[in-house]
């Protein structure tokens, strides 16, 4: 049975309710005048304190994914696009991942770093290579990491995880350091989230890979994700043990998508129900080609006019969450999506153990990657890219740091507050790194934006003490102001 608020994973991820939601959403994806009401519901509404969005449920955005109407479709992409802009503006946070250890003891059948996979060597980075790869992170100008591991408990245990953390917060190189450790590792327990909380971590993320259970087993045929309860109701185990931001996802691509929307929507209505608060991001990973891993093998993927629409429609319904894509994806398909309601990508990434340190800009390690890359620009290229499109590049991290996370954030964040800090913060970080890292014509691409940008905020007092901490960036040498 159905039940939102049950800490059971097949009754608030409940097949039976899904399976109804999709032969509904199929009776009404030509019914231009319910699509109509559910666009209306939708939309953001002007009130006393700002600006609100009552979101969508699983079941009315499921018949937004569905419809096939024409203009109706253009409709739902346009109301992505003003809630987008309502609550995130043209900020995008960069980020990039850092990939631990590939030993891992699960066999998951689409994974390369399953542990049947002999073509790829194994490997751990010992805390001097974690240095490494960090100085590299920071010379590129990164501030924010999510870290990678496979899971192993002999040769990844959350001790090795906690010590790396604590050495990633612990460099500082030139005018470098990492601000925001997220953590995407498997599963866990309570005990040990706490951990992670304690350790300063900023998101824990972890991808339900997919939520049709059935599914989910026969890809997971043996270690200790098979388990799919257990992976599934992680994250009131995370909440449990103090970590109040988590991050959703599915891979698209390895079953049907709209069981996985559907799947994926009721997660997030199950987390504010139970904790009161949704998941501070969602991910939309698509099925890629890696070692051991043929994803045509699989017959459920999905192009990017499908994957366009998923993204339009989960903005519309969560539309206080984060958003993320990766260089999974390629330039066109994210310049594609990043109007209809991405928020963060990642730029310059390597998905290999010990991708970044001893190499070039334009040189990358292929025997250890757990996917292809399609977008292999330097960070340098996607941030001048964004400023080309008139995004503003955010390596921001003070929401985390000043303790607006959790419902906090979310507080903030539903009545448009969140961007009086956003903007300015944006900008300056964008200082941080054109002074710092940029090319010069990435560097006054950037400083033409900045002094345009640095107009729209409304604040006249905030404005002026934004502008003189840029000059002091630029002039002074000092960083890490902040909102």
């Amino acid at each position: 049975m159905y039940d939102v608020k049950s800490l059971k994973a097949e009754e608030f991820i409940n097949d039976e309710e899904i399976l109804e939601t999709l032969k509904y959403a199929d009776e009404n994806k030509s019914n231009r005048e319910l699509i109509e009401e559910i666009l209306e519901k939708a939309k953001p509404k002007k009130t006393g304190r700002g600006v609100e969005c009552a979101g969508l449920s699983h079941r009315e955005a499921s018949v937004l994914l569905a419809c096939d109407i024409p203009e109706m479709t253009e409709k739902i992409y346009s109301l992505a696009r003003e809630i987008k802009e309502a609550f995130y503006g043209d900020r995008i946070v960069m980020f990039a991942p850092l990939y631990l250890s590939n030993y891992c003891v699960n066999k998951c059948v689409y994974c390369p770093y399953h542990m049947q996979n002999k073509e790829i060597p194994r490997k751990k980075l010992t805390q001097e290579e974690v240095k490494a790869e960090v100085i590299a992170l920071q010379d590129m100008g990164h501030k924010r990491l999510a870290i990678e591991a496979g899971e192993d408990p002999v040769n990844n245990p959350i001790e090795y995880i906690l010590e790396c953390i604590n050495t990633i917060y612990s460099i500082k190189h030139k005018n470098g350091a990492i601000r925001r450790v997220n953590v995407n590792i498997a599963a866990t327990t309570v005990e040990n989230y706490k951990k992670l909380h304690d350790a300063g971590i900023g998101t824990y993320i972890l991808f339900q890979e997919t939520y049709h259970k059935e599914s989910y087993e026969t890809l997971h045929p043996a270690g200790p994700k098979h388990n799919y309860a257990y992976h599934t109701e992680a994250m009131d185990r995370a909440m449990e043990g103090g970590i109040d931001d988590v991050g959703l996802g599915v891979l698209f691509g390895l079953d049907k998508y709209r069981y996985e929307f559907a799947g994926l929507l009721m997660h997030a209505e199950h987390l504010e129900a139970v904790h009161g608060v949704g998941p501070h991001t969602i991910s939309v990973p698509r099925l890629k080609r890696a070692s051991d891993i043929d994803p045509n093998q699989f017959d459920n993927g999905i192009d990017d006019d499908i994957f366009a629409k998923i993204i339009a429609c989960i903005r519309i319904a969560v539309p206080y969450t984060g958003m993320i894509i990766s260089t999974r994806e390629s330039e066109e398909c994210r310049n594609k999506v990043l109007g209809l309601g991405v928020s963060q990508i990642s730029g310059g990434s390597r998905t290999s153990v010990g991708g970044y340190a001893g190499y070039s800009a334009d040189e990358r390690p292929h025997d250890t990657e757990q996917f292809d890359v399609s977008d292999q620009r330097s960070l340098d290229e996607v941030v001048k890219w964004l400023m080309e499109g008139g995004y503003i590049p955010s390596f921001c991290t003070a929401c985390y740091r000043e303790g607006r996370t959790g419902d906090r954030f979310m507080a903030l964040c539903k009545v448009g507050q969140i961007q009086n800090c956003c903007h300015p913060n944006a900008l300056m970080t964008l200082q941080e790194f054109l002074t710092d890292y940029a090319s010069p014509e990435t560097k006054k691409i950037g400083e033409e934006l900045i002094a345009r940008e640095i107009l729209n905020v409304p604040d006249e007092k905030r404005r002026q003490r934004a502008v003189e901490y840029l000059n002091e960036i630029k002039h002074g040498g000092k960083r890490d102001f902040r909102f």
